[in-house]
């Protein structure tokens, strides 16, 4: 949640920054009208209860001439106080309302952000590795997946309805020799310590992390409980040190978790419905830094070349992307998206997104820091990203590493982790 004195002083500023993101401005004026609603309600409240302190003063000092004049101002304490008790819970709404309204405002943009209103206008830094070359046409993944009956579609859909499916055999243990490839990776080449994270959590959870109001409807949930099936493993460690005072001398701190990931894929009629490329069902492996505020731009930059780190690994061809302002996500104020390319779909797949989130998750969470014992706490930055997400990944194997015969070449660096090297045909049923 964005400081609200920030705000009332940098009024234009931040109704820029929610053009450029392509929302609505006016609800910085919203922000402002409640907030002096709620400025003068304050004074109103506090005015009466000097007055209720005046009168309990010259009450105690029986600063009166007779028991009338003390049963006066007796009942005028009383009037007072019921006239604060009627006013308390207009206030409250009031303030809840404006809360509520600042959960709703995006992040700002950061300077070096190209402006642009959608994903068409991002921008291309740089791309890497060379696109795989075939004597044969490269198949879509949902195409070899049938030859060789390693995906069970029809199954999927029967157990859990649409974009849900069935791995089989060696390409089950593909996905999961793939988690295990990541998090030691990081781990060992990265320098990230593992956290094995809830993958159920409490609503102040994603509150925190800038998942909740906005999201709320592409969010599983138990309403009984309140408690939230985790979108991305983000959530749960923003909120690690949630309402806690860190010390300067262990930044940056940094994590990698594992969680399957869930998520109601709300899309376009039509879009991506072959094969697996979006479901409600996926796994990651997500990155996460605490840092000092001053350092999280270069912290940014070596994230990305630690989730890139693992694609030259794979030998698969990438490219890097900076998202424009428009295409930013809610808690953003600057992303790099890492896309592979895909020689059967024949299009470049997100499989991470990168992330400096400055102190806007810092803020929601009350997470801060201090530089020495003595000093005024401060608010930490807080960075996110894919190191990878799949099952994109999973489709940049088997469509890039394809052969002719239908079966598909493990890449060398996952061999330990499979013990076989290549995916044939499955069984049927």
């Amino acid at each position: 949640m964005h400081d609200l004195n920030l705000i009332t002083q940098n009024a234009e500023k931040y109704k820029y920054y929610l053009q450029i993101r392509n929302e609505n401005p006016k609800i910085i004026d919203q922000i402002l009208e409640i907030n002096r609603k709620r400025k003068e309600l304050i004074s109103t409240i506090n005015n009466l209860r000097s007055q209720k302190n005046s009168i309990s003063e010259k009450i105690g000092r029986k600063q009166y001439s007779n028991e009338q004049e003390k049963q006066e101002l007796i009942n005028e304490s009383n009037k007072i106080d019921q006239e604060i008790k009627n006013l308390e819970p207009v206030l409250n709404e009031i303030e809840e309302n404006l809360k509520n309204i600042l959960l709703n405002v995006p992040n700002i943009v950061s300077p070096d952000v190209p402006v642009g209103k959608s994903s068409d206008e991002n921008v291309v830094v740089y791309e890497e590795g060379e696109k795989p070359a075939f004597d044969f046409e490269p198949l879509p993944h949902w195409e070899i997946a049938e030859n060789i009956s390693i995906i069970d579609f029809e199954r999927g859909v029967k157990l859990s309805g649409s974009r849900f499916y069935i791995m089989k055999g060696k390409l089950a243990k593909l996905q999961r020799a793939l988690i295990n490839f990541f998090l030691d990776f990081h781990i060992e080449k990265h320098n990230y310590k593992e956290l094995y994270v809830p993958f159920i959590v409490k609503r102040h959870c994603l509150e925190g992390a800038g998942q909740l109001p906005k999201f709320e409807d592409n969010l599983y949930k138990d309403s009984e409980d309140d408690m939230w099936l985790v979108p991305t493993a983000e959530v749960p460690l923003t909120n690690i040190y949630r309402d806690e005072i860190l010390p300067a001398d262990v930044l940056p701190l940094y994590y990698v978790a594992y969680t399957p990931c869930f998520r109601k894929e709300k899309i376009a009629a039509g879009r991506d419905v072959r094969g697996i490329k979006r479901g409600h069902q996926f796994d990651k492996v997500e990155l996460y830094k605490f840092v000092l505020p001053e350092n999280s731009d270069y912290e940014l930059e070596k994230l990305v070349q630690d989730a890139c780190d693992i694609l030259r690994a794979l030998e698969l061809n990438y490219r890097v992307v900076k998202l424009c302002s428009g295409d930013l996500g809610f808690a953003a104020a600057k992303t790099y998206d890492i896309e592979v390319w895909a020689a059967g779909c024949k299009e470049w797949l997100e499989v991470s997104s990168c992330s400096n989130v400055l102190d806007f998750q810092a803020r929601r969470a009350n997470i801060r820091f201090k530089r020495t014992p003595t000093s005024k706490p401060e608010f930490i930055h807080t960075l996110n990203g894919s190191g990878l997400a799949l099952p994109r990944v999973v489709i940049a194997i088997l469509e890039n590493y394809q052969q002719k015969d239908g079966t598909i070449k493990i890449p060398k660096v996952l061999q330990p982790y499979t013990k076989f090297d290549k995916i044939e045909m499955h069984w049927k049923y």
